[in-house]
């Protein structure tokens, strides 16, 4: 793969260069573990029935995504049935549960038949002393007999340490190897839960990580409330975890979390790292969850949007309509059908130029005489400032009436 692959992206050169690419050290396959149904449910408003899970357990499956976590089964009874019933499917992808560190959780979620568990214990002393009020000691017991629990269960079990971004990086390295060695983990999930990494700053924490413990797999999840979620689980990925955690539409607690769809695109065309999702099916699955969820996209949403690959402004209109036939890459970073999006089309506004009123002259099925052409723009200026916002169709065609 390079910058400019025909037919898919163009990127900067610079993304490619060896000088920049010799610093990362990606694993040989990334993996999405995503939270739509736990994390992404966290977002205040958003509710999921247990038929909603059940159907975007499905949509996530088919997509590609390599893991999905299905909820919490002791938060609620629909709940547990949720993700018995997301077991039963058969799906490709594996299925996690949310559990705390607790005995009776892994039982529970063992019940439901899930693969493994997502194993959450506090991972920062402050969070720990103040928020939990809890001793060191006591978390490292708490933890240690449920994930041996786990374990003799015949779960996969990754070790969740909530606000472990912020942690100490002896306490956090101290509290791990406890774990290890008396307790037991699959993986180690780096959490970043109030959104403070930057992206330098995750990559540093990871790489600290694989030299303590260079045998065990860590996985990155991250938070928005700087919106860096996104760079910062690409950069941790660079520095070798192997898991990312992410959300459809990138919903979840307060800002909400690392986007799938942004995360997998970026990597496929900016890195050159195909996680082996569908990318084409990005904006059936954004636009299902956001019905479901009752969160709409917003248009200018990254990859999801509706109206990302619209143009209103004269000047980048004209270079579209010059260059779309040639390679539409020449105004676009990449092709729209990477991620099922619609082909690009021109809006009619107040920073609209000639070549705008052209195409919708064309698109309309309308002609004016040579002379009157240039009355039109004007009035489409006026309407456009008087009702702030593009014209519709039935606008345009009043005002070419008009003259």
């Amino acid at each position: 793969m390079g910058y400019h692959e025909e037919g898919k992206w163009w990127v900067s050169p610079s993304n490619y260069d060896k000088e920049v690419t010799d610093k990362f050290n990606f694993p040989k396959k990334v993996e999405f573990l995503d939270t739509t149904l736990r994390d992404g449910e966290q977002q205040p408003g958003i509710i999921l029935t247990k038929d909603e899970k059940v159907q975007i357990a499905k949509r996530l499956s088919e997509v590609g995504v390599h893991r999905i976590e299905a909820g919490t089964p002791a938060a609620l009874k629909e709940d547990a049935e949720a993700i018995r019933e997301i077991c039963d499917l058969g799906l490709k992808a594996d299925i996690y549960a949310f559990v705390r560190n607790m005995v009776k959780d892994m039982q529970l979620a063992k019940e439901c038949g899930v693969q493994g568990v997502i194993a959450e214990l506090i991972g920062s002393e402050h969070l720990l002393e103040f928020g939990k009020k809890w001793t060191v000691d006591k978390a490292k017991k708490a933890a240690i007999d449920a994930t041996l629990a786990g374990k003799d269960l015949g779960l996969k079990v990754s070790f969740f340490l909530a606000d472990s971004s912020r942690a100490e990086i002896n306490f956090l390295i101290d509290l791990v190897q406890a774990v290890r060695e008396e307790g037991y983990m699959d993986s180690l999930v780096l959490v970043d839960t109030f959104g403070v990494f930057s992206p330098e700053g995750a990559a540093h924490r990871v790489r600290k990580l694989k030299a303590a413990f260079p045998d065990l797999p860590v996985e990155i999840h991250a938070h928005d409330d700087f919106g860096m979620g996104v760079s910062s689980t690409i950069a941790a990925l660079g520095a070798g975890a192997e898991v990312a955690h992410v959300t459809v539409n990138g919903i979840g607690e307060r800002a909400g979390g690392a986007q799938l769809e942004a995360v997998a695109v970026a990597l496929l065309a900016m890195y050159g790292i195909d996680t082996g999702v569908d990318t084409i099916r990005f904006k059936e699955l954004s636009h299902f969850v956001a019905d479901l969820t009752r969160n709409p996209v917003p248009p200018t949403k990254p990859i999801v949007g509706d109206k990302i690959f619209l143009w209103e402004t004269g000047l980048p209109s004209s270079l579209w309509v010059n260059c779309k036939d040639h390679d539409p890459l020449v105004m676009l970073p990449y092709k729209w059908d990477l991620t099922g999006q619609n082909e690009p089309y021109l809006l009619l506004g107040k920073k609209s130029g000639k070549d705008n009123v052209k195409a919708w002259l064309a698109k309309c099925n309308l002609s004016v005489p040579e002379e009157k052409f240039d009355e039109i723009l004007p009035k489409v200026k006026v309407k456009s400032y008087q009702e702030k916002r593009d014209l519709t169709e039935a606008e345009f065609r009043a005002i070419v009436k008009s003259i």
